[in-house]
């Protein structure tokens, strides 16, 4: 069942019907918690599809997992309005919105997924099976215990998942790709082609005579765009680092020895114990096993094959004792000897005996290895809180419109100054500025200020915070002719190379196509005539680039072509063009028509979703919309 999932979830069906799946069980709980799993908490509906409502808790805790996994994927934080600007709300809306319309339609059609069905679902799922590919209970039940979830809740979860991808499959499976298609597709990708060109060179534009002073002027007036300055901003960069102050702030040895002893286990490795567990349906059971082993009438394997448990399922495996998340267990697993059985323990899933195989003991680092580490630790732990105190005193300064410079003097902290930069990060000379901080962060926001405005200060992804002011605005403006004169003077010489080059390009296509040779052709300008074969469609060959084989591909054969490649232009005929027989069924068919497959089954999802949200009927809530999210909808 699960391979049907993780396939689906390869492309656009996946992305709509898998909205929480194993990866948001292994990834997303991990970072926000059991409650980001419980949808429908509030009362208050921002959006119902038919029956079916969306909650505002349900919006608020999708749209955290989905920026959580941006900021992943991109290595940085987003601001509230990077975030709006990349469309996650309305990602997670629309999300949201398709998986009430799926899971109304299944509740209307009285779709229902066997208990078997999701059990055969958990136990197919790899991220809960050992190296040999086999469901091991303990860690199913430890990543649960992680994430804080009771097996109940993600029972009920995954039933939802899998009844909206079976709803999916049976809408959009097994369709077919038309043979004219396949063909289309065929040819598009296998036709090759042969051609004679040549190249016309900008010394094949003749002798240029220099524009005149009204004629430079006509062409800059008409180009402006070309020489126009952007916008360059003066800012003045306050940062206040955890890192920086940590510093700053001295750690003794008392503190430091302190630290040590309450935390020694950190500082070395937990001992661990290689576990086997045989579980009993009752306490009683378990006891007459434990006298049999006791008494040296079975041994502990021989218990373990009576009650059906094999070699591989007899073990726990090798854990410490905080990874045993069932307390009892873990408590009597570590009073046992090497080679001890324990008395019966009543733990979260019945009654077991234990037996440990073999105990590593623990290791722990001296104070003088770890000293160092624990200062820098206890410093940074300090600066952290520190923080938001100087955040404090620092926003109380700046309530009293004292610039960022003064505040810098005060502190004794350093003031970053740059005096122009554009909305790329450069300077005027082109060079690329280097001492802005977090600048794919800081530079939006500082082109959305103004002189004077009050501020919100950033956050860093460290835990600090960046303090902007603009101190300049230059606006964009048009760049004076005779600041750009010599520029414009290129600019105009080269647009004319390139007017002579197409004016003699075309010259020389209509004396091809008239039946005058590629070699009469080259004669007569003065350059030796080139072939080439075998030409793919977006691949450059020979000198010619992709956009001139593209446009030899979109030029009927035995016609001629012209077309611009850097300062130069070819000049080519096309003399073939080949395509092998189509096969249906063939390697290449079947790659064909396994990705037009997916993209047909997008589409058609895609239609019956649409019709299932118009006749279910879709209601969003704008003022709790607002409230989740901020903003006009």
């Amino acid at each position: 069942m699960l391979q049907g999932i993780r396939a689906a979830s390869e492309h656009w069906l996946g992305k709509i019907v898998l909205a929480i799946i194993f990866s948001l069980l292994l990834f997303g709980i991990g970072i926000y918690g059991v409650e980001d799993l419980i949808r429908g908490g509030s009362s208050n509906a921002v959006a119902t599809v038919g029956s079916t409502q969306i909650s505002t808790e349900q919006v608020r805790h999708a749209y955290q997992n989905q920026l959580e996994r941006y900021q992943v994927q991109l290595k940085r934080a987003l601001s509230p309005e990077q975030a709006r600007s990349l469309g996650l709300d309305r990602q997670v809306m629309s999300q949201l919105i398709t998986e009430a319309a799926l899971d109304q339609k299944t509740r209307d059609l009285g779709l229902a997924v066997p208990d078997s069905a999701v059990l055969r679902a958990i136990h197919e799922e790899k991220s809960f099976q050992n190296e040999q590919g086999q469901f091991q209970p303990q860690l199913f039940y430890q990543t649960l215990q992680r994430a804080g979830l009771n097996e109940g809740m993600f029972v009920r979860e995954q039933r939802s998942v899998i009844a909206r991808i079976q709803l999916a499959e049976a809408v959009s499976g097994n369709l077919t790709v038309p043979v004219a298609l396949r063909e289309a597709v065929h040819r598009y990708t296998t036709e090759r082609r042969a051609v004679s060109f040549l190249f016309l060179s900008p010394s094949d534009a003749g002798q240029i005579p220099p524009p005149g002073e009204d004629e430079l002027k006509t062409w800059y007036e008409a180009n402006k765009e070309r020489f126009r300055a952007p916008e360059y901003r003066g800012v003045n960069f306050l940062v206040v680092d955890p890192d920086a102050v940590a510093q700053t702030i001295t750690i003794s040895d008392e503190d430091a020895r302190k630290a040590y002893d309450l935390n020694k286990s950190r500082y070395g490795t937990p001992e661990k114990r290689t576990i086997q567990q045989i579980v009993f349906p009752d306490a009683a059971s378990a006891q007459a096993a434990r006298t049999e082993i006791e008494n040296g009438t079975k041994t502990f394997e021989q218990v373990a094959e009576t009650r059906g448990t094999s070699g591989q399922e007899l073990s726990l495996g090798t854990l410490s004792k905080d990874e045993l998340f069932d307390r009892a267990v873990a408590d009597a697993a570590f009073a046992l000897p090497e080679g001890g059985v324990s008395q019966p323990v009543k733990g979260q899933f019945g009654e077991v005996l234990l037996r440990v195989t073999k105990i590593d003991p623990g290791t722990v680092k001296s104070f003088d290895e770890v000293a160092g580490e624990i200062r820098k630790t206890l410093a940074l732990q300090r600066a952290r809180d520190k923080i938001d105190d100087i955040r404090d005193a620092i926003e109380d300064q700046r309530a009293s419109a004292k610039p960022l410079s003064d505040i810098a003097a005060d502190r004794k902290l350093p003031l970053v100054a740059v005096p122009a930069i554009d909305a790329q990060g450069k300077a005027p000379d082109g060079d690329r500025v280097t001492t802005v901080p977090d600048a794919d962060t800081t530079l939006p926001a500082v082109f959305r200020a103004e002189i004077g405005g009050d501020n919100e200060p950033l956050r860093t992804k460290a835990g600090g915070f960046i303090w902007y002011d603009v101190t300049k605005i230059d606006p964009a403006h048009d760049k004076p002719f005779d600041d750009v004169k010599e520029a414009a003077r290129s600019g105009w010489m080269s647009a004319e190379i390139a007017k002579r080059l197409q004016a003699k390009g075309r010259e020389l296509v209509e004396k091809l196509d008239k039946g005058e040779t590629i070699e009469a052709a080259a004669k007569e300008v003065g350059v030796n005539p080139q072939e080439t074969s075998d030409l793919s469609r977006n691949q450059p060959k020979d000198m010619l680039t992709a956009d001139v084989v593209n446009l030899i591909f979109a030029t009927p054969v035995g016609k001629a072509g012209s077309a611009a490649s850097g300062v130069s232009r070819a000049v080519f005929k096309v003399t073939s063009a080949t395509v092998p027989a189509f096969v249906p069924d063939s390697a290449s068919d079947k790659t064909v028509t396994q990705n037009f497959q997916g993209a047909i089954a997008d589409d058609v999802l895609s239609q019956y979703i649409a019709d299932v949200q118009k006749n279910a009927g879709v209601k969003v809530d704008q003022a709790a919309l607002r409230k989740v999210f901020g903003g006009e909808y």
